[in-house]
């Protein structure tokens, strides 16, 4: 299986950035790292291995991103806004640094984004942003409103709100989208949410997969028995959903 590592100095996070390529073609695949895991986080998890026939065949190409979630969400220390919009800079990143890097490496006419827990907020909100972008969407035990409050989870944002907190939170942007390119773009993706029946997050998945619906937007929500949100459950979901 091809593995490539790859570094460089990101202008727009002002920060060097690494990567781990796995695959020669296919489908690029965007892959989220869970909260505050880095590049490796994927390959350490078995997730490679899982997928090795996939990816070794030629059907993915694995584009597995560190993260910088103790920059934007989780720094405490930094004000709300400041959070979210070092948030926006990374988002700025991975469109203006990562996909031209992807398009040069690899031509396929499909791109994934694709991410376990909060790996998989990332993956949507992304996918939901800038969705001409990707043609599908893969996102396994997600939350999509870290805004709420849920079991130990609390909101990111400190009970702050403002236009940037709103248009990166899935559940809040998306109920009001009227834009209709925007929407039909949507429409086109394959969107594959999964959740576990005991997931603190089921009902933030359920809660989306309604708006979804309102809008006429296809997608899959796929309910795993127990909790299904560690690398165990993410092992034996990949190979089926990507």
């Amino acid at each position: 299986m091809n593995r490539e590592y790859h570094s460089w100095w990101s202008s727009h996070l002002d920060r060097e950035m690494e990567m781990l390529v796995f695959g020669h073609a296919g489908a690029r695949v965007l892959v989220f790292p869970t909260r505050g895991g880095r590049f490796y986080e994927y390959e350490n998890l078995r997730m490679t291995e899982v997928l090795r026939d996939k990816i070794e065949e030629g059907y993915l190409q694995l584009f597995c991103l560190d993260s910088i979630d103790a920059e934007s969400f989780y720094c405490w220390w930094a004000h709300p806004s400041g959070r979210v919009q070092r948030h926006l800079q990374y988002e700025q990143y991975i469109l203006e640094e990562v996909f031209p890097f992807m398009m040069e490496k690899n031509d396929s006419e499909c791109t994934i984004s694709h991410g376990c827990s909060l790996g998989a907020f990332h993956a949507a909100n992304i996918a939901f942003r800038h969705p001409h972008l990707f043609q599908k969407l893969v996102a396994l035990s997600g939350r999509y409103d870290l805004t709420e409050p849920v079991e130990w989870f609390g909101d990111l944002f400190d009970g702050y709100y403002d236009e940037d907190v709103y248009f990166n939170t899935p559940c809040h942007f998306l109920r009001n989208l009227e834009d209709e390119e925007q929407l039909e773009a949507l429409r086109k993706m394959e969107m594959v949410l999964v959740i576990g029946r005991e997931d603190p997050f089921l009902a933030n998945n359920h809660t989306l997969s309604s708006i979804l619906h309102e809008k006429e937007i296809g997608h899959q929500l796929i309910e795993w028995d127990e909790r299904a949100h560690r690398g165990y459950y993410w092992r034996r979901m990949a190979p089926l959903y990507l």
